[in-house]
Formats: C-alpha cells, sequence, structure tokens
C-alpha cells in the first residue's frame, strides 16, 4: 500500500522538478552582456535557467557552490552558420553531407542529416562555441537551416529551432572579360551570355516565390483538385513572412539587388557573406538589415588593396548601427575551424571594432538574427544557463576555456585534440 502511495505521489510532481538542482557558480568575473559584468560575479541556475545574477547572492537552502575564483565567465559563443556534423573530412567525399542535389530544394532540413557523433563538434566546443547554425548548401535555394546546441544525446536534444532561415543564393553579378585559352576545350562565355544568365537566374528565383504564393492561395481556397507538395509546403512560412530568407551575397551590387528584391516583396531577410557590405554600412543600418559577415581573413581584392582591406569592415559596419554578427566562410573546409569564431572577432578589434560590439557579434547579435535573443546570446534571468568558464579573455589567443555548461549541464570539453595532446605528452621517453 504504501509502494502505491508512493508511486501515486511521484507521479503527480512534474518531471522537471524531480531531477531540479540548484547550482550557484562564482567567478573571478562575469560578463553578463557585451556591456555589463560583475567582477567578482556570481551566477545562480535552477533547472537549466538562470535564476540569479550579481555581485553577491543569497545562497538558497541546500544549494550546490562552485568556486571559480580564478576564472572568467562569459556567454556561450553562437556560430552563425557552418557544416558541423555534414563534413568531416572535406578530402574524402563518404564524410561530406553539405549539400543537396537540385536547384530549389526548400523542404531540405539541414538539422536532419547532422551527425551527433562528429568529431569536429567537440573540438568547436572546447574553444567555447556552444551553438551553431547548421546551413544547407547547393543551388540556388538549397533548404532550411536549423540550430543546434553543441551537446545532447543525438541529434533531437541538440536541435534547439529546427527552421531558423531558408537560404538563397542570390546569382553573381559580376562579368568577366573572356580570355581564351588554348588549355580550355570550351569556348567561354561572352559577356552578353553572361548578362543574360544572370538575369534568367534572377528570374527563376520570382517566378518560384510567384508560383509559391500561387500555391499558398490554392490552398486557403479550400479547393477539392488541391494536392499538398513538400516543397511548396516548406515555402507557406517564408511568403507568410513567418520564416526570414537568408541572403547569401558578397559583390557590392549582389548585396544591393538582393537587399532590393526583399524590400519589393517585404521579406524579413539576413544577409549572409556580406563582403562588400562595409561599402553600403548606412543603407543597410537605415533598412534594419542584420549582416553576418564571414571575411575578416578574406585577402584583399587587389594587389594595390592595403592589407587591412577587410579587417576594417567589421568596425565600419559596427559604428553605422548595423546589427553585426561575426561569422567565418562555408563549406567543407571551413567546418574544421569553427573553433577560430572568437578570434575572427578579436582581429576586427585591433582594426577599428570596439570591443564590445565584437563580443555581442558571437553572443547576443547572433542570437537576434536567428530568433533566439530571448533563450541565449547573454546571462540575463530566465535565459538558458549556457557559458563558459576560461582563464581569461575569451578573444584573447592566449585564453583557454576551462569548463562549459549548457542548459545547467556542465558539459566535457574533452576532443580529440586535447587527447592527441595527452598521447604525446605521455609517449615512452628513450
Amino acid at each position: 500500500m504504501k509502494s502505491i502511495f508512493l508511486h501515486l505521489l511521484l507521479g503527480s510532481i512534474p518531471f522537471f522538478l524531480m531531477g531540479e538542482t540548484t547550482t550557484l557558480y562564482r567567478a573571478k568575473k562575469i560578463q553578463s552582456t557585451p556591456s555589463q559584468f560583475f567582477q567578482p560575479g556570481e551566477i545562480l541556475i535552477q533547472n537549466g535557467k538562470i535564476r540569479a545574477i550579481g555581485n553577491s547572492i543569497k545562497t538558497p537552502k541546500g544549494c550546490k557552490i562552485i568556486e571559480w575564483k580564478n576564472s572568467e565567465i562569459y556567454p556561450g559563443l553562437i556560430s552563425p552558420g557552418s557544416s558541423l556534423g555534414l563534413a568531416e573530412i572535406n578530402a574524402l567525399r563518404p564524410t561530406r553531407d553539405l549539400s543537396e542535389v537540385g536547384t530549389h530544394t526548400p523542404a531540405i532540413e539541414a538539422w536532419v542529416a547532422v551527425n551527433p557523433d562528429s568529431e569536429l563538434i567537440p573540438v568547436a566546443r572546447a574553444n567555447g562555441i556552444t551553438h551553431s547554425l547548421i546551413i544547407p548548401m547547393g543551388g540556388m535555394i538549397s533548404g532550411t537551416s536549423g540550430l543546434l546546441q553543441l551537446h545532447g544525446w543525438g541529434i533531437e536534444e541538440m536541435v534547439i529551432k529546427k527552421r531558423v532561415a531558408l537560404h538563397l543564393w542570390w546569382p553573381g553579378h559580376g562579368l568577366s572579360i573572356p580570355q581564351p585559352s588554348h588549355k580550355c576545350k570550351t569556348k567561354p562565355k561572352s559577356i552578353v551570355d553572361q548578362d543574360k544568365e544572370r538575369i534568367k537566374r534572377i528570374t527563376e528565383i520570382n517566378e518560384y516565390f510567384d508560383q509559391a504564393i500561387a500555391y499558398q492561395k490554392l490552398k486557403q481556397s479550400g479547393d477539392q483538385s488541391f494536392v499538398q507538395i513538400p516543397s511548396w509546403e516548406a515555402m507557406i512560412p517564408v511568403v507568410e513572412g513567418k520564416v526570414p530568407i537568408m541572403i547569401h551575397a558578397d559583390e557590392s551590387r549582389q548585396i544591393k539587388a538582393a537587399v532590393q528584391w526583399a524590400q519589393k516583396r517585404e521579406y524579413q531577410i539576413i544577409l549572409s557573406g556580406a563582403r562588400d557590405s562595409w561599402k553600403h554600412a548606412d543603407w543597410l543600418a537605415e533598412n534594419k538589415i542584420p549582416v553576418i559577415f564571414r571575411h575578416i581573413f578574406s585577402a584583399p581584392p587587389h594587389r594595390s588593396s592595403p592589407h587591412d582591406y577587410y579587417f576594417k569592415a567589421p568596425g565600419i559596419l559596427a559604428r553605422a548601427g548595423v546589427s553585426l554578427s561575426i561569422g567565418l566562410p562555408l563549406g567543407g573546409w571551413a567546418t574544421a575551424n569553427q573553433r577560430n569564431l572568437p578570434y575572427h572577432a578579436a582581429h576586427g578589434v585591433a582594426h577599428g571594432f570596439s570591443r564590445e560590439k565584437a563580443l555581442a557579434s558571437i553572443t547576443i547579435e547572433p542570437a537576434k538574427a536567428l530568433g533566439m535573443e530571448k533563450e541565449m546570446g547573454t546571462l540575463q534571468v530566465g535565459k538558458h544557463a549556457t557559458f563558459l568558464c576560461a582563464s581569461g579573455d575569451i578573444m584573447d589567443l592566449r585564453t583557454r576555456v576551462e569548463k562549459i555548461v549548457i542548459q545547467g549541464i556542465e558539459v566535457s570539453v574533452e576532443s580529440r585534440h586535447t587527447r592527441l595532446n595527452q598521447r604525446y605528452k605521455d609517449r615512452p621517453r628513450r
């Protein structure tokens, strides 16, 4: 009888409360937002959420206390685009699953294909990257990206938001002068043909979105002949403005054409890549276009260009008032380098990018761009308890990430790199 009563009692308690724990972390410094810090600081975690933060917090009864007195706490870093889990060894085709076949594949959801056991995920996590937007590639409309936390038992536990944005790769506007070569078997396209091809691709984009709108209207009409088609179903939230479009564009004319197209159709967009975006900083700020800049370490366009041609771009964009996130280049080769995200932001600091804006560009700004600013990006009451413990400034190359906490759970900072390091440190001496 007693066991039955106990069973009934436990069954009446919500599951999340049964495993609820309260933990107080104390650190030398807590950077709660890019502009606010507590030194020393304390942060109270309960059930995976932040319950209090400040210089001195009243300790609840039975609370577990963790001392990080010689370390600094920062919000978890957010990578606004990568192929983590989609590409392992780029030189080996069987380990690459980042591109889909076809020109228009809006129904593709990138998170589904992620390998949660990828060795590159803990490598990125070990340097403070707690979240990454997983981007599908291939074709003009390549599908939708999903936001993952870099910890969990299987992909279903890792995915935070399944449909963040539809990805549109805008046609290039550059025209190259044909250069006949005896090595090339095919005749190079003329400038006229290149221009016709660009116009054709833009026409295809317009027609595709018009067809999506027509499909939406047909569905709403209640027509008995209506048949659901997955590709068009995936487009409905986009044309209704519920899912933004991430437009990938780099060249100056390409950026202007893409933004003007979106404005004409009244679509919410995020500009990704954005190599020449700094040339239009005031215009982008005025039109409130979020920018993910991926070209800090791109080579200058001409021999005569200064070495800091792109180093200065983040500072120019930030001072103009653009909502700016820093990202790395996309593609399989860049996947293994996600751990370097804080150093890309830091390099901008040496060229006019304020430290506050730089820190924001890898925390709260990508959270805003991805529609997740209420859950992550800063350490504030009510948000996810996701943060890192570091030996110093997270944007300093010499700093070592010591601990990672994701939604209140301490996660290992071990990776293939640390294991190999230990292995060779312990090698037999002759």
